[in-house]
């Protein structure tokens, strides 16, 4: 057991990763760990003989993923928290909701930065339409440093005519932080709703949502923390209490761990975000091996993580910036996802194939490369990585 106190060393013995590949992808898809490895065979074996199987199973098996996903990103209240598949889902429930907003009006604005992912854009097509409301796209500046200014942008884009602001911790394609904590002020100074999604960021770097306080927060699972794809999991507050959920789950409503009752239907739902869980949230595999990977990274720490992905990266960056690589400057960059700007001349898919030749497996993002670093990798990983891109350049 790792304490507290102790800095975090490099954990590639408890990953099944080969020695010869390089994998400095996280933000692409995260492995796993043995133990959500385990995990996940021991859950395969539960179900070759579901013999014994009650209804209590199927209400139990997300409880502890609640408990572990709160104490990551400090919620008092995990009956706040759903089970969902995909970011698009937990979205999906923010712009089914959007109309239950006091004040919400025609001709007010939902907040974006620009570039962001596509599931953060594409769920407010048809409930700006419905609500004729607009998009705001914050323009990202065109010169680096770009964290400071982007979120000098991001702030003065937010008053009064804006309904919604949906913002990450860090940029998916660059890393560039956003600051969540004067985004949180100004959306309530103005009446606004706050959702983030923490896909990219929850799990790798600290996250407080009793300071942040937002509306939503909406990860995917599959990422940094770790887990199974296809399932995540969503924060959502008092600003959804009795909302509208996506689907009519009866695992929703009150009494339905009552199976002998399950035709007496039921108005009531369960308290909180209960409404808004997946039908089918039981996941009798995905469970554990969420719960497997929460486990761990609680004691590995995101505080921890992220000082070590600082420290692995520590000597690359001005090696890249040697050979005319572009990096955000130390306040406003994330240190688990790094955008790194190649210089104009250089071809980033030939990059990344000469880098996937030589084991190395990053993302090209735009005129980026996005490099992400994990507690699996070592000096070894990144050595390799840097040569081969200082030799292509």
């Amino acid at each position: 057991m790792i304490t507290q106190n102790h800095q975090l060393t490099c954990q590639k013995e408890q990953f099944s990763l080969p020695a010869h590949l390089h994998y400095i992808n996280c933000a692409t898809r995260g492995p796993f760990s043995r133990a959500a490895e385990e995990a996940g065979i021991e859950a395969i074996r539960r179900q070759t003989n579901p013999f014994g199987l009650t209804a209590a199973h199927f209400f139990a098996q997300p409880e502890p993923v609640r408990q572990l996903f709160s104490r990551l990103i400090n919620n008092p209240d995990p009956d706040r928290i759903a089970i969902i598949p995909s970011v698009s889902y937990g979205m999906g429930v923010v712009a089914r909701n959007l109309h239950r907003k006091p004040g919400i009006a025609r001709g007010q604005e939902i907040v974006l930065l620009d570039a962001e992912f596509p599931s953060d854009v594409y769920a407010w097509d048809r409930v700006c339409a419905e609500l004729g409301l607009t998009v705001r796209t914050v323009p990202m500046p065109t010169q680096l440093p770009r964290g400071a200014a982007w979120n000098e942008r991001l702030l003065d884009a937010i008053g009064p005519q804006t309904a919604l602001v949906v913002a990450p911790p860090t940029h998916w394609m660059y890393g560039i932080r956003v600051d969540l904590e004067a985004v949180a002020r100004r959306t309530r100074e103005v009446g606004a709703w706050l959702a983030i999604d923490g896909t990219q960021a929850v799990g790798a770097m600290p996250f407080d949502l009793e300071k942040i306080q937002p509306d939503a927060l909406i990860c995917a699972g599959y990422k940094w923390l770790m887990g199974p794809y296809s399932t995540g999991l969503a924060y959502y507050g008092e600003a959804f209490d009795n909302g509208v959920p996506l689907e009519e789950s009866w695992m929703a409503r009150l009494e339905s761990d009552q199976f002998h009752k399950l035709s007496e239907y039921q108005p009531a739902y369960r308290p909180k975000a209960y409404r808004y869980n997946v039908g089918e949230q039981s996941h009798f595999i995905h469970m554990p091996m969420l719960e497997a990977a929460l486990t761990q990274l609680l004691e590995w720490q995101p505080v921890r993580i992220e000082q070590y992905g600082r420290d692995l990266m520590a000597e690359a960056i001005p090696q890249l910036q040697a050979v005319g690589c572009g990096v955000e400057e130390t306040s406003w960059r994330t240190h688990h996802l790094l955008g790194i700007w190649l210089p104009d001349s250089a071809d980033p898919i030939g990059i990344q194939q000469a880098l996937l030749a030589n084991n190395v497996s990053i993302s090209v993002r735009g005129r980026a490369i996005r490099v992400a670093p994990h507690v699996y990798n070592d000096a070894d990983d990144v050595a390799v990585f840097v040569d081969t891109l200082v030799r292509q350049l």
